[in-house]
């Protein structure tokens, strides 16, 4: 597995270096794996509650909150959404007053002038009556097409409440070049969907105010490390060139300008892997993983990957632990679950520091992994 370093994790010199790869190390703690619930239709995202159960999205539409015991009960009030393609009901993420105020987020693909975009709601979930009610759209792209792929897109929050989320380059490439559209970009707002304080390309009249960064192929995959408060995206390559960036303000991560990987045709991609003004990632595949999202682990019952990324994988069907050292770069991956549960899309932390895994599969799954 071959990964590159942003400058600003580490020199340039130390890139091009060959990780080791593996099924079982080590470095794997003893797990086991229980299913909390199954019968779901491509479930996108999962969001544990920390007095027990989960908020579950379904990519065709239909948000459902998951009892502890396992119980499957339909969440009912969500506003229109345009489910095709890679689009539909997308991520969810709990506002961090959630016991306080049942506030939840969620991305959507919608339907509009000149064909689909993506969308972000924010709505409050009452857990009684499995209802969401004052359903209110705060964010949405700035141009629609008629393509149904590359919609990215997950939502983190940070400490001062704002919202970062992906949007794909909606199979346009060279959107992702241009500032004047949200279109292959990360980016930032307030819960109510205005633009924070600090956002880079504010005041610039020919930029979009609520843009952190550009040059973003299909980021599926976002996270913030609860320790360090350092922002990830996993994002797809083309033909290989599956990346992990950190996005940094202003930053351009040089989609379609560079990449690791080559078209699906074979032909090769801009200007080969770098170029100057453009950043490198942090880490990347060839051949391609198919990336499906991204966590820093933090929690009690997985010491031994304190600090580590987990990644899902939909085409090689695989959670990947990508191990850090003290300096936040990359030592090893360590390959888990290959083949065994299908398509693995969503995965997030526990309170109690369980893994959380979802399915990508006509008859998706929630699963569990602990140790036993």
């Amino acid at each position: 597995m071959i990964f590159s370093l942003s400058k600003s994790v580490m020199t340039a010199a130390l890139a091009g270096l060959i990780l080791s790869t593996a099924s079982a190390s080590a470095e794997t703690p003893p797990h086991a794996v229980e299913e909390i619930a199954s019968g779901l239709a491509n479930p996108w995202s999962v969001e544990p509650f920390d007095e027990g159960g989960y908020l579950v999205s379904e990519r065709p539409g239909r948000l459902n909150i998951i009892d502890p015991d396992g119980t499957i009960r339909q969440v009912s009030g969500l506003p229109d959404i345009y489910a095709a393609g890679q689009g539909g009901l997308l991520d969810l993420a709990l506002d961090p007053d959630f016991a306080a105020n049942g506030m939840i987020y969620f991305t959507a693909s919608v339907s509009g002038n000149g064909g689909q975009g993506t969308a972000v709601f924010r709505a409050t979930l009452d857990r009684t009556t499995a209802e969401v009610s004052a359903v209110e759209r705060i964010f949405v792209m700035n141009r629609f097409t008629g393509t149904n792929r590359h919609f990215g897109s997950r939502i983190a929050i940070d400490n001062d409440g704002n919202l970062y989320f992906g949007i794909g380059d909606r199979g346009e490439s060279d959107r992702a070049q241009n500032a004047g559209d949200h279109a292959g970009s990360i980016l930032r707002i307030r819960p109510d969907g205005s633009v924070p304080a600090g956002n880079p390309f504010a005041g610039d009249g020919d930029a979009l105010a609520e843009i952190w960064s550009i040059g973003h192929r299909n980021p599926q995959g976002i996270a913030i490390d609860p320790e360090t408060g350092t922002l990830y995206t996993v994002e797809h390559g083309a033909r290989g060139g599956d990346e992990i960036n950190i996005p940094e303000a202003g930053a351009n991560y040089g989609w379609p300008e560079i990449s690791y990987g080559v078209h699906y045709s074979g032909a090769e991609i801009g200007k080969g892997t770098h170029a100057e003004g453009l950043e490198q990632p942090l880490y990347y595949w060839d051949p391609s993983i198919a990336p499906g999202a991204i966590v820093v682990y933090r929690g009690d019952m997985f010491p031994e990957w304190d600090g580590d990324f987990l990644v899902t994988a939909l085409k090689d069907r695989l959670l990947a632990h990508v191990a850090l050292d003290e300096n936040g770069v990359p030592t090893a991956e360590h390959r888990l679950f290959e083949d065994r549960f299908g398509r693995l899309r969503d995965v997030k932390v526990a309170p109690d520091g369980a893994v959380l895994l979802t399915t990508d599969e006509a008859n998706g799954q929630l699963l569990r992994v602990y140790r036993p």
